[in-house]
């Protein structure tokens, strides 16, 4: 036994293990990754569609882990959902149960031992990825090459521990892993560590394929998996929104209980696994365990967690309560309106649900500039409009803006679809419309503001009534505008363009009103001409930024033909 010992090569053991640890964690980051790129529109679409009916939500959260390979992503997509509207804390528990299950994906692959073909996918992976033009057939090389990547990293750590089956030190360690408890935690702090039950459950099914550990000593270490992927979860959330709180407890509570409910059941789901399990009767001892655990481990995983899912999937409703109970919403807050509502961190490792806070923050810009024109009301009292609210306003404005211009940049530095990049580039198009609007408000009316006040001139009240008239028809088309563009609804957007005819019409009819007035000779009447008809170019201008808004919706929409070719042109 000591010779054993001494001629054991630890360093060697630990470089392949911690090296193809390291292949298989790059490997998956990679594969997730693109993945996300491939099917992250598609996945978060389905999940918005799938998930009113528990069953479904389930099936569409088992479904999408399966395909993305990452529990964590598919976590985010709900809270995103739960943050926006789109989803309430009970129909998010079926999506997290059936994350659990599409994690088991993994463990069923790796269990089939195709890690012979490893080098074979990474070099099929590396073909598509660096010689082909297409950007789909890239991404999907890069999944390949990220699988291959896995098979690789499994085989490097299956070769760096096979000196360990003669190691009696490490043969008598490994039989202490029958406690079912001191193996979860075990495998819970591993898994906190790495931050991948796919990893431990992969090291798991290593071990067994050497013959090392029995299928007992496996499913504990699988049930120790599932509690560590959650661990960390309520440190992500630190300073995120009270949905992302929410979310994780449900995954930690989900996942610990469905864990600790197996504990006292190890021996009955073992011998289960092994009547539906291949069984190899011809070998006996180590070389048993070796053929035949790998695959009961991963039917184990599949098992439980399929289990706990149908088991609980009837509680969603009292899950959710439970989790609302333990974290209640904080009092809301009355926010300030230069301060981002939907720009959270969280949302930036998946770019289309980036994009989608991206669209709905753009929608908050839109409220703001919305209040930047109400702020333009003529008050009769003031003898002009309230210059400091139209001030406070725009710089809101302003300050928003810049906001959703960093949140921008810190997005084009993650890996983005072609489509992903132009959806990105309209968004800030309709948001610089946004604050060029804001910014003609501002300016324009701080000189309207001081000559009226310098000139001692008050408004009529029919004039006063018809620029509110036409005011208020800007306004409709503004928000419109906005609305069509966070809705993606290009009918709304239709109606912006279409409505050009009108504005026209509306604009021609107050300038021939005014200049009616100044035939009148009233006193400072040429002044207040000017000064009205200013403002009547500042809500043209304002409609132009609305048209530029809804174009980016509906291109393709035909402009209406208007009679004066010149108010044409002022209307862009």
């Amino acid at each position: 036994m000591d010779a054993t010992a001494t001629s054991l090569d630890v360093s060697a053991v630990l470089i392949g293990l911690l090296g193809g640890l390291a292949i298989f964690l790059f490997g998956m980051e990679q594969m997730t990754d693109s993945m996300k790129a491939v099917a992250g529109d598609g996945m978060r679409r389905l999940l918005g569609r799938l998930t009113r009916n528990r069953f479904t939500a389930a099936f569409t959260g088992a479904f999408v882990t399966a395909v993305i390979q990452s529990s964590s992503v598919t976590t985010v997509l709900v809270v995103g959902f739960i943050t926006a509207g789109l989803m309430s804390v009970s129909q998010s528990v079926g999506v997290i149960m059936g994350a659990n299950v599409g994690t088991t994906i993994t463990a069923q692959i790796i269990a089939f031992k195709v890690t012979q073909y490893a080098l074979v996918l990474i070099a099929f992976g590396f073909g598509m990825q660096f010689l082909s033009g297409r950007e789909k057939v890239r991404q999907v090389g890069s999944i390949i090459m990220g699988l291959g990547l896995i098979f690789f990293g499994m085989d490097l750590m299956s070769d760096g521990t096979r000196p360990l089956r003669s190691y009696e030190p490490f043969i008598t360690a490994m039989q202490d892993i029958h406690r079912p408890l001191l193996a979860m935690l075990a495998s819970a702090l591993f898994t906190a560590l790495v931050q991948s039950s796919s990893a431990t459950t992969g090291i798991v099914i290593v071990l067994a394929s050497q013959g090392f550990i029995t299928l007992e000593a496996g499913i504990a270490l699988a049930l120790g998996a599932n509690i560590g992927t959650c661990v960390t979860a309520p440190l992500a959330t630190l300073g995120k929104p009270r949905a992302a709180v929410q979310a994780a407890t449900i995954h930690v509570l989900f996942n610990v209980a469905g864990a600790l409910v197996w504990v006292a059941l190890i021996p009955e789901l073992a011998e289960f696994v092994r009547r539906i399990s291949p069984a190899s009767p011809e070998l006996a001892g180590a070389a048993r365990l070796a053929a035949e655990t790998p695959r009961q481990i991963a039917n184990a995983h599949s098992a439980f967690n399929i289990a706990n899912t149908v088991a609980f999937i009837g509680f969603t409703g009292p899950i959710a309560r439970l989790v609302i109970w333990l974290v209640p919403e904080r009092p809301a807050e009355v926010p300030e309106r230069a301060r981002p509502r939907f720009l959270e961190d969280v949302y930036l490792d998946t770019p289309s649900l980036g994009l989608d806070r991206l669209r709905l923050e753009i929608g908050h810009l839109g409220e703001v500039v919305g209040e930047v024109l109400e702020a333009l009301r003529y008050r009769p009292e003031a003898g002009a409009f309230d210059r400091a609210t139209v001030d406070a306003a725009v710089e809101d404005v302003r300050v928003l803006h810049e906001s959703i211009l960093d949140y921008a940049r810190r997005l084009l530095g993650r890996q983005l679809s072609a489509r992903e990049t132009e959806e990105l580039e309209r968004s800030l198009a309709v948001a610089n419309h946004l604050h060029n609007a804001a910014d003609t408000i501002g300016v324009n009316a701080a000189a309207i503001v001081a000559e009226l006040s310098q000139q001692r001139l008050t408004v009529s009240d029919e004039t006063l009534k018809r620029l509110r008239e036409f005011r208020a028809r800007i306004e409709e088309a503004a928000s419109q505008a906005v609305r069509a563009f966070v809705e993606e609804d290009r009918e709304e957007a239709r109606r912006v363009i279409e409505a050009k005819r009108t504005v026209v019409e509306q604009a021609d009819a107050l300038e021939t009103y005014l200049a009616g007035r100044l035939a009148a000779g009233e006193p400072g009447g040429l002044t207040k001409y000017r000064l009205e008809a200013e403002v009547i170019e500042v809500f043209k201008r304002i409609y132009y930024f609305a048209k530029r808004i809804a174009k980016t919706v509906a291109s393709d929409v035909p402009e209406a033909e208007v009679p004066r070719a010149d108010a044409a042109r002022s209307l862009g």
